[in-house]
């Protein structure tokens, strides 16, 4: 990975990163352990926690692993006093834990959307209230930097997880607001389509979509999207609050609509009246 931030940036710095064990989440806990912060992740799977652990120390980084659902309020509460025993302070949090699955709105059931639901939003609010009230919002200073996903349109095969992380946004912009005088500044990341082990989960011809209509016509790396993470949690964005940058090579800005599973008629999916 291009370093582009100076040495020791986040020097004495503690950062806790859910979903940390693989993708964009380790991505980031490399780079900024790597400018100095000591790291902690969490995820559901001990194994690639276990890993990324073993992978962050093998690059001289700090760091603490252990497994946590975010959907179980007891086990946040749990993992986040670990951390702060192990580390005496959570400086910035970054909400990259999430999970979702491509399904046409009428094939989703309801224990599908609620599903989603309580990990992308409820999780992802109960985490963020943990490390604010136990650790931030004493110490007076935290940055916290939320993973969403590209919802400036809509998301055909993907309503639950566009309604979540529409929440996520909208939360975003609350707490900027509540938690400015606490020191805190709440800012989120929306990514277009980035080549990670979670696409594997999609069909090719989907992520060849996504290429083609893309005004890049390539795919994001993990790495992209980290350098714009590590810039929202470090001192250089001091002055920005409540915005989510969209890192998608202009996607959110074109017309073009690429996940539509095959099983979805093309728009609009109804006859367009004669109006001449």
């Amino acid at each position: 990975m291009d370093q582009v931030y100076a040495d020791g940036l986040f020097c004495d710095e503690v950062v806790l990163i859910t979903g940390g064990g693989t993708g964009i989440g380790l991505v980031a806990a490399t780079e900024m352990g790597l400018l100095g912060a000591k790291v902690a992740i969490c995820g559901r799977r001990p194994d690639p926690l276990k890993s990324a652990v073993a992978e962050l120390a093998s690059k001289g980084i700090e760091a603490f692993g252990a497994p946590c659902d975010i959907r179980e309020p007891d086990a946040i509460a749990a993992y986040v006093d670990s951390v702060l025993e192990r580390f005496g302070r959570i400086d910035v949090l970054i909400n990259n834990a999430g999970g979702q699955f491509p399904t046409t709105a009428e094939a989703l059931s309801p224990k599908g959307f609620a599903a989603v639901i309580r990990n992308n939003l409820i999780g992802t609010w109960s985490i963020t209230h943990a490390v604010a009230t136990k650790a931030m919002i004493p110490q007076k200073r935290g940055r916290i930097v939320s993973v969403i996903a590209q919802i400036n349109r809509g998301f055909p095969g993907m309503v639950h997880t566009g309604a979540a992380r529409a929440g996520v946004d909208n939360m975003t912009k609350t707490l900027a607001v509540e938690w400015a005088i606490h020191g805190i500044r709440v800012n989120a990341v929306a990514p277009g389509v980035i080549v990670t082990s979670g696409t594997k989960q999609y069909p090719p011809e989907l992520l060849d979509n996504a290429e083609k209509a893309n005004p890049l016509r390539r795919l994001g790396t993990a790495e992209e999207v980290s350098h714009l993470i590590t810039y929202l949690a470090s001192r250089y964005a001091d002055f920005v609050a409540g915005q989510t940058f969209y890192i998608d090579g202009g996607a959110s800005v074109w017309g073009e609509n690429w996940f539509i599973p095959d099983d979805v008629p093309k728009f609009p999916p109804y006859p367009v009246p004669d109006r001449s």
